[in-house]
C-alpha cells in the first residue's frame, strides 16, 4: 500500500486523530498532514524535532530486540494530546497524535490492522 493511501486509511479510523505522519527509520517523510479544523499545539518545526526524537527512541529500543522481542507501538500521553508510534516493517513508522480522551487501543489495534 502506497504511503498516501495508508495514510487517508489512518486518518478515517477515528476523527479524534489529530496528525498522522509515515516516515522512514533515518527521518524521511513520506506522507504527513493535520486533521481540517485541528489547531496545531506544535510548529512545523517542533513537530519534525518531536519525529526524530521518537525516530530515534525507536532505534534505540531495538538494540534490545533480540532480548524482549521486537516492538508493536509505543505510546506517551501527555497533558494535551496522545502520540502513538507505530512500525511499519523494519523501515518505517507511523506517528500519530490524538486527542487526549481517544481511545487509543482502538486507533493502534484498527492501524495494525491496516498493515
Amino acid at each position: 500500500m502506497d504511503s498516501k493511501a495508508l495514510y487517508g486509511k489512518i486518518m478515517d479510523i477515528d476523527p479524534q486523530i489529530r496528525f498522522a505522519t509515515i516516515a522512514n527509520k533515518d527521518g524521511k517523510i513520506e506522507q504527513t498532514g493535520h486533521r481540517e479544523g485541528v489547531t496545531n499545539v506544535l510548529t512545523s518545526d517542533e513537530s519534525k524535532k518531536s519525529l526524530q526524537r521518537a525516530i530515534d527512541s525507536w532505534n534505540a529500543r531495538n538494540d534490545l530486540s533480540e532480548k524482549i522481542g521486537e516492538g508493536k507501538y509505543v505510546l506517551a500521553e501527555y497533558a494535551k494530546i496522545k502520540r502513538i508510534t507505530i512500525p511499519m516493517g523494519k523501515e518505517h513508522l507511523i506517528y500519530l497524535t490524538t486527542d487526549v480522551k481517544a481511545d487509543h487501543t482502538k486507533i493502534i489495534d484498527e492501524t495494525l490492522k491496516l498493515l
